[in-house]
């Protein structure tokens, strides 16, 4: 079934990049889809993070259909009514359509109103045509040559035509017509895009900071995909293999990764992979405030910080003795006595270890108007 084997091809895939400047990004401004099949329509939306120390906040994402004036939400129209999905899941804002009619060809723009500039719209917008059936054909001009033809409605320009026999590439051209030997067998089968690709991650389960980590991305596609690799926000891709490969992965390399499986039909994004890597606290930083000799009845709060994953927990021990002062990332002295002097030794801990650090506090006695150290 042609038609069937086509319903994955029509897709325009872009990424979301947090940028200095407001815009709406297409990949694909022209795309041809079978009546009756699915198409994909994604955009990337683009604006400053914050202006005037006020962030920006995405209020409302909408697609609308041609026309000119103030964009009129999909969701109105009662054409698209059980038909049409948004799928905007930073970093891809998809407009879903099933089952195409001919009477959904038309121009498709992107609008996301914010918390600071109203409304922006990208233009032109993205031109989807439907036609009718792919077809097939066969006309033999001899008794030893046949030509093969690949027919459709489809108006879309600057159309290409790639041939697969035995799943391998055959020929790529502009032209829809081969012309095959009839003493040769031939299969042919619609080539399709790729997929919705699947991230694995090896090992399964909590990463450790300088363990082997793998991921893995793969997707249905013919001809084969191949894959590119990204990581949060970041432009430039970190490999053009179907695995990433960390030998002995660090803190950080956490973060959100993304993988890019592309043939010569389209390309398709996969779903965030977040990677949390655990490790032991970092040596602890400890500080004293107010800073300097504190005075014999004022108040004093000594704080400790490190870097730690999972977050780690904090304990005070005062030198010479054996059991804790406090616990907590904050110890507070609210009534300061000469006793309280001395060295205080902070121990920051999670499952993967701990790390301790020192601080002296000095206490000096007020006589009079009089400090007495």
């Amino acid at each position: 079934d042609l038609k069937k084997d086509w319903e994955s091809f029509p897709h325009s895939v872009c990424r979301m990049i947090h940028l200095d400047y407001w815009g709406v990004t297409y990949y694909q401004t022209q795309i041809c889809a079978v009546k009756g099949s699915t198409v994909d329509i994604s955009c990337n939306y683009t604006y400053p993070i914050r202006i005037l120390l006020n962030k920006t906040e995405v209020l409302q994402t909408l697609w609308s259909k041609g026309g000119v004036g103030s964009p009129v939400d999909l969701m109105s129209d009662p054409d698209y009514k059980g038909r049409f999905q948004y799928l905007c899941d930073p970093p891809v804002c998809t407009l879903r359509i099933t089952d195409l009619r001919e009477s959904d060809s038309a121009q498709y723009k992107f609008t996301f109103r914010t918390n600071h500039r109203g409304s922006h719209t990208g233009s032109p917008g993205v031109t989807l045509s439907v036609t009718g059936n792919i077809l097939l054909k066969r006309y033999t001009d001899s008794y030893r040559r046949a030509e093969l033809r690949c027919e459709s409605s489809c108006q879309a320009g600057h159309q290409s035509y790639i041939w697969i026999k035995n799943a391998r590439e055959l020929l790529r051209e502009t032209s829809s017509s081969l012309s095959v030997s009839l003493n040769k067998r031939f299969l042919f089968s619609p080539a399709d895009a790729p997929q919705l690709p699947s991230v694995s991650v090896s090992p399964s389960g909590e990463i450790e900071e300088g363990s082997s980590v793998t991921l893995t991305c793969s997707s249905d596609a013919n001809p084969a995909a191949s894959y590119t690799w990204y990581k949060d926000n970041i432009t430039d891709s970190l490999s053009n293999n179907s695995q990433l490969v960390f030998s002995s992965i660090q803190s950080s390399d956490s973060g959100q990764f993304i993988c890019m499986a592309t043939n010569q039909l389209g390309w398709k994004w996969s779903r965030y992979q977040h990677l949390d890597v655990k490790y032991a606290p970092q040596r602890p930083s400890v500080s004293v405030s107010p800073s300097g000799e504190i005075v014999e009845g004022s108040s004093v709060t000594l704080t400790c910080s490190s870097d730690a994953n999972p977050p780690d927990n904090y304990t005070w021990y005062k030198e010479d003795e054996e059991s804790p002062t406090a616990s907590g990332q904050n110890f507070t002295i609210t009534d300061v006595r000469p006793e309280h002097s001395g060295n205080y030794s902070c121990e920051a801990q999670n499952n993967r270890g701990s790390q301790s650090s020192t601080v002296l506090l000095t206490v000096v006695r007020l006589k009079g108007d009089l400090l007495i150290t």
